[in-house]
């Protein structure tokens, strides 16, 4: 089992292999199919997108309203193949870590070994126990989209498993 700790320096994520075991802590954003289809907008108009992508994760989810007494309600991942279609602008533009679950399209990994990216996998059906990890919970971004806001977390120890490595070994690939 790796601890790591954003954000992670490129000589990190390089480090990481396919099928590794990792606990991460630091901070992650989370982020889902609307979000990055505007912070994709925003990219294309010359803008900045809402946080900095050096060495930042992001994290397909949308957690629940947070109960009495709680940082967050139940957060787990969401079939990260939705964001294909914007992750590989965004990893261009200097997003590197990516937690989800299920497999990626060609072009992010694609996108994953050219900017030396990586992909995590979270696990599903595990959302009660991934908000225990969870610090603190803040909205960064796009308010309006409710559980789909951008939300910077605090984390510690969130269990992961590196799905694709920065050179492209993919997990979910039977060879």
């Amino acid at each position: 089992m790796k601890n790591i700790v954003t954000p992670l320096d490129p000589n990190a994520v390089r480090a990481l292999q396919t099928g590794d075991m990792a606990l991460l802590s630091g901070r992650i954003y989370t982020a889902r199919d609307a979000a990055h289809q505007k912070m994709a907008d925003l990219i294309r108009e010359g803008k900045e997108p809402p946080f900095p992508f050096q060495g930042e994760a992001v994290f397909y989810a949308g957690p629940c309203p947070a109960p009495p007494g709680k940082v967050i309600g139940s957060v787990g991942p969401t079939t990260s193949g939705r964001m294909d279609v914007y992750a590989p602008l965004l990893i261009a533009c200097g997003l590197k870590i990516m937690i989800g679950k299920g497999q990626r399209s060609q072009p992010v990994k694609d996108a994953i070994i050219e900017n030396g990216g990586i992909y995590f996998a979270a696990i599903g059906g595990a959302a009660a126990l991934i908000a225990q990890c969870v610090k603190s919970s803040e909205i960064v971004a796009f308010e309006e989209l409710g559980t789909e806001a951008i939300r910077r977390l605090i984390v510690e120890n969130l269990p992961l498993v590196v799905a694709i490595d920065a050179r492209g070994r993919d997990i979910y690939e039977h060879n």
